[in-house]
């Protein structure tokens, strides 16, 4: 396997910017997703389905995502937890539906992923099928880093906020001040190993406020989307998590000054007063790349 390949569309821009689960027992619900705007299809079948739901779900979301309904849009299938018989089950299935992704939920280890990866191999999932990891306990977070590094088909951590919340006995307030520290020690475990990380769900539907504060919170500290239980929240998350026109204008004037100023043998440019280095330009291009996979995702 390609160990670069996981971690190729974090640089290049892969927009992860909405990422709306769909309960994968719901049939109607499976072909709406076909016109939501996401950027990210998480077909659950895991917390959303009932247990009596679950042979059916697997059916359900496995034939969708084989038939390649979905478009661009990067599909990914939430198993049961392998500490369940439903879990091993949803493999054979999983591993052969044609998805981008695996989601395991609530990975508390590096082992769980590398069981994981494991039983893919042994099902004969293709190279290019990726894993993601459920953060959703203290003990994930706590152990984020080596979960971070545990394999070369990591691609994404996902913050289960909702279950961490409980765990935590933390209040639910504006600013998740509670929850800051979980999600920032996570961030910087999924960014040290270069993978990308989307945030946890808002839960409540009638504030969208609430909602569009929590996208844009998610952004400043670094988050590369949002995962959603609502198509109607996808719109907030996609408008925050997109640069905006006037960023990437500026990162282009800075891409070319800093060429020109490469041309001329000079290291350091100014543009508009302002000191550009490297540093920058690393940044104008991964924000410019984002801003063109975004526009060939929606055409």
């Amino acid at each position: 396997m390609d160990n670069s390949r996981a971690r190729r569309d974090v640089k290049g821009g892969r927009p992860r910017r909405s990422a709306l689960y769909m309960p994968g027992a719901n049939a109607r619900a499976l072909e709406k997703a076909r016109g939501i705007p996401a950027d990210v299809l998480l077909l659950d079948l895991e917390d959303a389905v009932a247990p009596d739901a679950k042979e059916t779900a697997r059916a359900q979301v496995c034939a969708a995502a084989a038939a390649g309904q979905y478009g661009r849009r990067e599909v990914v299938v939430r198993i049961n937890g392998l500490d369940t018989g439903w879990g091993h089950a949803d493999l054979p299935s999983v591993a052969a539906c044609g998805a981008n992704a695996i989601l395991l939920p609530k990975v508390e280890s590096a082992d769980q992923v590398r069981h994981l990866e494991a039983l893919m191999a042994d099902c004969g999932a293709p190279d290019d099928m990726a894993i993601m990891c459920m953060i959703e306990t203290p003990m994930g977070v706590l152990h984020a880093g080596e979960i971070a590094a545990s394999s070369p088909r990591l691609t994404c951590l996902v913050m289960g906020t909702s279950d961490l919340a409980k765990d935590l006995q933390a209040r639910d307030v504006p600013g998740r001040e509670p929850l800051l520290t979980a999600l920032s020690l996570s961030l910087l475990a999924a960014r040290a190993h270069r993978l990308a990380i989307l945030d946890g769900v808002s839960l409540d539907l009638d504030d969208d406020d609430a909602h569009a504060a929590a996208c844009r919170q998610g952004r400043e500290l670094g988050f590369d989307g949002k995962t959603l239980i609502h198509p109607k929240q996808v719109a907030a998350a996609n408008e925050a998590f997109a640069p905006d026109a006037a960023e990437v204008d500026w990162s282009r004037r800075i891409i070319a000054a800093h060429a020109e100023a490469e041309g001329q043998g000079a290291g350091i440019v100014l543009v508009d007063g302002r000191l550009i280095e490297n540093l920058h330009v690393e940044e104008a291009h991964r924000l410019v790349a984002l801003a063109e996979a975004i526009e060939r995702l929606s055409g």
